[in-house]
């Protein structure tokens, strides 16, 4: 049974400035274990932030529980809540670098205070520096740096202290798409050879498909839809589950293209205008040629967007498909019968 990190029991955090109150958080209950990649995405103001700064406590909840290793860390001391924290690891969008102070300070800064001497203080930054592939960056400052190399600083000052869990608040937000990716490989090398929790709070669909195993969707301070990465986007239960999917997929363009009665999608009498989503590895049978022969149905490919997530293929086709009408049905329910999703976008 995987051993429980972070649990969170009916936790609600409410701002107020004695006039006004603001519910950030409500009821939210989640539990994240040993070793996960956990994506917690939600637009601008869905409570995201405050979420993960209940984790390590930097906010205190306004009511409910937040355990971290099976301690309710609400009701400890101020001692006792940094002990906790020197467990838990952070790292942000902006980087938070000192700038007057070397790759090499900014990383031993954390051990300040730690009893370690000189030589052991210079052997773990050096270890770090060599995990997150910056060996000959130790005596440069943070302005001589790209933003990906901040961040690879940043996460090695984060594990410093060899912490059991990595909070990930929005960090590769700032970052082009090819440092994104070199960044999220890295995690997910973090996760697979130290054995690494890490959590990662997004706005980008497009990251949790990238390296997240479970997710939760968070709307308005609720957690409105949990669950493997797999399942939440092959049968996403929320219309803004659904919407956040589609930023990470072409399918949707089909909705552009329909609105603008574009040439490549206009139907002649007869045809038919679907979208196919596969949610099982039926992706792998040749089920377009099949159904072709089987049913003599001409299938016109639009355009397709199938990926691997998961080490399972997932995604879909548009497709027009042309001849008779009954056999055009049989075909839909030979589809329907191999566990493709079917959506009759247009009739001829």
């Amino acid at each position: 049974m995987a051993k429980e990190v972070i649990r969170t029991e009916r936790m609600a955090k409410v701002f107020t400035d004695g006039k006004q109150s603001n519910t950030v958080l409500k009821n939210v209950n989640l539990s994240i274990n040993e070793g996960d990649i956990f994506g917690i995405i939600g637009y601008s103001g869905a409570g995201k932030s405050t979420l993960v700064r209940c984790f390590n406590g930097i906010e205190k909840p306004t009511s409910g529980h937040v355990f971290f290793e099976g301690r309710d860390i609400v009701s400890l001391n101020a001692r006792e809540l940094r002990a906790i924290r020197r467990k838990i690891g952070m790292i942000f969008q902006q980087f938070n670098l000192m700038p007057s102070r070397t790759v090499f300070g900014n990383i031993a800064l954390p051990l300040k205070h730690s009893g370690l001497s000189k030589p052991e203080i210079k052997r773990r930054v050096h270890e770090l520096l060599e995990l997150v592939a910056l060996p000959d960056k130790e005596n440069d400052y943070p302005a001589q740096l790209s933003g990906g190399q901040k961040q690879r600083v940043a996460i090695a000052r984060a594990l410093v202290n060899r912490p059991k869990i990595l909070l990930c608040d929005e960090a590769t937000s700032a970052l082009d798409p090819k440092t994104t990716r070199s960044i999220l490989y890295l995690l997910k090398k973090l996760n697979r050879e130290l054995g690494l929790t890490i959590v990662v709070i997004t706005h980008e669909m497009s990251v949790v498909r990238e390296i997240c195993q479970k997710i939760a969707v968070l709307d308005k301070g609720d957690i409105i839809e949990e669950g493997d990465v797999y399942t939440v986007f092959s049968s996403p239960k929320k219309e803004l589950t659904r919407s956040f999917i589609e930023t990470t997929s072409s399918l949707g363009n089909v909705t552009q293209l329909m609105d603008s009665d574009a040439p490549m999608i206009r139907l002649q009498p007869g045809q038919l205008l679907i979208k196919m989503s596969y949610v099982t590895n039926s992706v792998s049978e040749p089920l377009i040629s099949y159904i072709s022969r089987a049913y003599q149905v001409d299938a016109n490919i639009v355009f397709g967007d199938i990926q691997i997530l998961s080490d399972h293929p997932l995604g879909g086709l548009v497709v027009i498909l042309s001849g008779e009408k009954s056999r055009i049905n049989q075909a839909i329910d030979y589809l329907k019968q191999k566990h493709v999703a079917i959506e009759v976008l247009n009739h001829g």
